[in-house]
Protein backbone atom coordinates (compact mmCIF):
# COMPACT_ATOMS: atom_id res chain seq x y z
CA UNK A 1 0.00 0.00 0.00
CA UNK A 2 1.39 3.52 -1.20
CA UNK A 3 0.92 6.62 1.03
CA UNK A 4 -0.48 9.82 -0.99
CA UNK A 5 0.45 13.00 0.90
CA UNK A 6 -1.35 16.56 -0.72
CA UNK A 7 0.25 19.47 1.17
CA UNK A 8 -2.25 22.55 1.64
CA UNK A 9 -4.65 21.28 -2.00
CA UNK A 10 -6.51 24.22 -3.33
CA UNK A 11 -8.71 22.93 -5.79
CA UNK A 12 -11.68 20.68 -4.41
CA UNK A 13 -11.89 18.90 -8.17
CA UNK A 14 -8.48 17.39 -7.89
CA UNK A 15 -8.44 16.45 -4.15
CA UNK A 16 -12.03 14.29 -5.12
CA UNK A 17 -10.24 12.61 -7.71
CA UNK A 18 -6.98 11.85 -5.81
CA UNK A 19 -9.46 10.34 -3.25
CA UNK A 20 -11.42 8.09 -5.76
CA UNK A 21 -8.07 7.07 -7.32
CA UNK A 22 -6.59 5.97 -3.75
CA UNK A 23 -9.70 4.51 -2.96
CA UNK A 24 -9.64 2.40 -6.18
CA UNK A 25 -6.01 1.38 -5.47
CA UNK A 26 -5.93 1.01 -1.89
CA UNK A 27 -3.79 3.65 -1.25
CA UNK A 28 -3.80 6.05 1.51
CA UNK A 29 -4.53 9.69 1.44
CA UNK A 30 -2.93 11.99 3.97
CA UNK A 31 -3.88 15.97 3.65
CA UNK A 32 -1.70 18.30 5.28
CA UNK A 33 -3.72 21.62 6.38
CA UNK A 34 -4.52 24.06 5.21
CA UNK A 35 -6.94 23.23 2.66
CA UNK A 36 -8.44 26.16 -0.06
CA UNK A 37 -11.88 24.18 0.66
CA UNK A 38 -14.23 22.89 3.18
CA UNK A 39 -14.33 18.87 3.14
CA UNK A 40 -18.20 19.45 2.39
CA UNK A 41 -17.52 21.25 -0.98
CA UNK A 42 -20.05 19.60 -3.37
CA UNK A 43 -17.13 19.68 -5.99
CA UNK A 44 -15.04 17.56 -3.89
CA UNK A 45 -17.78 15.04 -3.22
CA UNK A 46 -19.04 14.91 -6.40
CA UNK A 47 -15.68 13.82 -7.72
CA UNK A 48 -15.23 11.24 -5.01
CA UNK A 49 -18.46 10.86 -3.21
CA UNK A 50 -18.97 7.49 -4.28
CA UNK A 51 -15.92 6.30 -2.59
CA UNK A 52 -15.32 8.20 0.28
CA UNK A 53 -16.43 5.66 2.87
CA UNK A 54 -13.77 3.66 0.94
CA UNK A 55 -11.03 6.01 1.68
CA UNK A 56 -8.55 5.81 4.06
CA UNK A 57 -7.79 9.42 5.05
CA UNK A 58 -5.76 11.12 7.79
CA UNK A 59 -5.49 15.12 7.94
CA UNK A 60 -2.52 16.95 9.57
CA UNK A 61 -2.80 20.29 10.95
CA UNK A 62 0.75 21.51 9.38
CA UNK A 63 4.18 19.95 7.91
CA UNK A 64 5.55 19.65 11.36
CA UNK A 65 2.71 17.41 12.68
CA UNK A 66 2.93 15.03 9.58
CA UNK A 67 6.48 14.61 9.68
CA UNK A 68 6.22 14.14 13.85
CA UNK A 69 3.70 11.15 13.53
CA UNK A 70 4.81 9.39 10.34
CA UNK A 71 8.96 9.32 11.20
CA UNK A 72 10.96 6.56 9.29
CA UNK A 73 9.04 6.57 6.02
CA UNK A 74 10.49 6.53 2.64
CA UNK A 75 9.55 9.84 1.58
CA UNK A 76 9.99 11.00 -2.46
CA UNK A 77 9.08 14.61 -2.89
CA UNK A 78 7.15 15.58 -6.63
CA UNK A 79 8.58 18.64 -8.44
CA UNK A 80 9.16 20.12 -11.29
CA UNK A 81 12.56 21.86 -9.90
CA UNK A 82 13.74 18.10 -9.01
CA UNK A 83 16.22 16.80 -10.81
CA UNK A 84 15.40 12.81 -11.13
CA UNK A 85 12.56 10.92 -13.03
CA UNK A 86 10.14 9.57 -11.19
CA UNK A 87 11.14 6.41 -13.67
CA UNK A 88 14.80 6.48 -11.73
CA UNK A 89 13.02 5.05 -8.25
CA UNK A 90 12.46 1.38 -7.21
CA UNK A 91 9.52 2.12 -4.99
CA UNK A 92 8.52 0.29 -2.63
CA UNK A 93 5.18 -0.98 -0.59
CA UNK A 94 4.57 1.75 2.25
CA UNK A 95 6.12 4.42 0.77
CA UNK A 96 5.44 8.16 0.81
CA UNK A 97 4.40 10.47 -2.50
CA UNK A 98 4.09 13.81 -1.58
CA UNK A 99 2.65 16.18 -3.30
CA UNK A 100 2.48 20.04 -3.25
CA UNK A 101 -0.28 22.55 -3.86
CA UNK A 102 -1.81 23.56 -7.22
CA UNK A 103 -0.46 27.17 -7.53
CA UNK A 104 2.83 26.86 -6.10
CA UNK A 105 3.76 23.05 -5.53
CA UNK A 106 5.97 21.99 -2.39
CA UNK A 107 7.91 24.13 0.09
CA UNK A 108 11.32 24.67 -1.49
CA UNK A 109 13.24 23.65 1.48
CA UNK A 110 11.46 19.99 1.14
CA UNK A 111 13.07 19.76 -2.75
CA UNK A 112 16.89 21.36 -1.35
CA UNK A 113 17.03 19.12 1.37
CA UNK A 114 15.91 16.06 0.23
CA UNK A 115 17.38 16.00 -3.61
CA UNK A 116 18.28 12.57 -3.87
CA UNK A 117 14.34 11.79 -3.19
CA UNK A 118 12.94 14.76 -4.64
CA UNK A 119 11.11 13.44 -8.17
CA UNK A 120 10.02 15.07 -11.44
CA UNK A 121 7.74 13.78 -14.51
CA UNK A 122 9.59 15.06 -17.50
CA UNK A 123 7.63 17.54 -19.95
CA UNK A 124 7.78 20.22 -22.47
CA UNK A 125 10.03 23.28 -21.35
CA UNK A 126 8.41 26.43 -20.22
CA UNK A 127 4.95 24.74 -19.23
CA UNK A 128 4.19 25.30 -15.97
CA UNK A 129 3.14 21.36 -14.60
CA UNK A 130 0.43 18.72 -15.15
CA UNK A 131 -2.77 18.50 -13.32
CA UNK A 132 -2.19 17.33 -9.65
CA UNK A 133 -4.98 14.88 -9.85
CA UNK A 134 -3.24 13.17 -13.31
CA UNK A 135 0.64 13.96 -11.69
CA UNK A 136 -0.60 11.81 -8.43
CA UNK A 137 -2.24 8.93 -10.56
CA UNK A 138 0.89 8.54 -12.96
CA UNK A 139 3.05 8.21 -9.84
CA UNK A 140 1.34 6.27 -8.24
CA UNK A 141 0.41 3.55 -10.91
CA UNK A 142 4.11 3.51 -12.12
CA UNK A 143 4.93 2.37 -8.32
CA UNK A 144 1.79 -0.18 -8.05
CA UNK A 145 3.30 -1.61 -11.61
CA UNK A 146 6.75 -1.80 -10.27
CA UNK A 147 5.14 -3.93 -7.36
CA UNK A 148 2.98 -6.08 -9.51
CA UNK A 149 -0.28 -3.85 -8.79
CA UNK A 150 -0.52 -6.30 -5.54
CA UNK A 151 -3.82 -7.38 -4.95
CA UNK A 152 -5.44 -5.28 -7.73
CA UNK A 153 -6.97 -6.77 -10.24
Amino acid sequence: MFNIVLVEPEIPQNTGNISRTCACTGSRLHIVKPMGFEITDAKLKRAGLDYWDKLDLTYYENLDEFFERNKGGRFYYLSKKAQKRYTDIAFKDGDWLVFGKETKGLPERLITENRDSALRIPMADGLRSLNLSNTVALVLYEALRQNGFGDLV
